[in-house]
């Protein structure tokens, strides 16, 4: 008789999932609190003001990241050996960082350079009344925790998408270059549809991930979850029942979307077993 073999997720197959009945039982019971308790129910309607800004920041965050990962690594897979370098150099160097240091970096340090360099360039058309100056108030703060977090994100995707690319067989590519296919058209039908399948789990464990930084945006004032706990806890003094909410509605974004996304990720199995 054989073991039962585990899976990737680390659970043995056959296993009932007792740890998301559990999750379930205290996420209800903790809504019901939510429900009858007055004190409760106020911090969670003053919190839950800020889930629209933190998916906002995420999806935007993310999909920017995603784009710049994606030119990213394949500015490391070119021919050209300069390209290669510096696609290496932008990833070491950022990946180098911790988040909180680069949102700080972009907010206080990049936007003031860049408005700076925008001034300079444009001084003409302001000089001949064709253009206004732009100041650096005038740069919205959650765009640059935005960003930050497209700029500090981009460089673990592109080291997914590298992995992703180069796991394709080689021998496929090649074929696909002598049936005259164009290197876009290699990409997009031959190499881009199988890397996907290795792609995919990092890229949805990055994508959550990203909804918990999400949370560093509120040292920049930005009104998201976190920063609406902290504005009703400083107020109120309740820190237990804001920081509880707080840590309750991330769980069901985070843990929601894992779900999701691990659901995904088997149909996409499926499929592939069923070729």
């Amino acid at each position: 008789m054989m073991a039962p073999q585990p899976n990737p997720r680390g659970q043995e197959k056959g296993d009932y999932p007792w740890w998301l009945v559990a999750l379930v039982v205290i996420g209800l019971t903790l809504a019901a609190v939510i429900i009858a308790n007055d004190v409760y129910a106020q911090v969670f309607r003053t919190v839950f003001n800020g889930v629209g800004i933190t998916i906002f920041v995420t999806l935007v965050g993310f999909a920017l990241a995603t784009l710049l990962g994606l030119g990213i690594a394949l500015l490391g897979l070119s021919d050209s050996v300069a390209l290669r370098q510096i696609a290496r150099f932008y990833v070491e160097v950022v990946r180098g960082i911790p988040m909180l240091v680069l949102l700080f970096y972009v907010a206080f340090v990049g936007a003031p350079a860049f408005v700076a360099a925008y001034n300079f360039v444009t001084a003409p058309l302001v000089n001949a009344g064709l253009a206004e100056p732009v100041l650096v108030r005038d740069f919205s703060l959650m765009w640059r925790a935005i960003i930050a977090l497209m700029i500090g994100y981009s460089s673990f995707i592109a080291e997914v998408f590298r992995a992703g690319i180069q796991s394709v067989d080689q021998g496929q590519i090649e074929a696909a270059k002598a049936l005259g296919l164009s290197r876009y058209h290699r990409f997009r039908f031959v190499v881009f549809p199988q890397a996907i399948k290795v792609i995919f789990p990092p890229l949805s464990n990055d994508f959550v991930a990203m909804v918990k930084d999400s949370s560093l945006v509120s040292v920049l004032g930005v009104s998201d979850i976190t920063q609406m706990g902290k504005i009703y806890a400083s107020g109120s003094f309740r820190f237990f029942e804001t920081y509880s909410i707080v840590t309750y509605i991330y769980l069901i974004l985070t843990i929601g979307l894992s779900l999701g996304l691990r659901q995904i990720e088997k149909r996409m199995r499926g499929r592939e077993g069923r070729r």
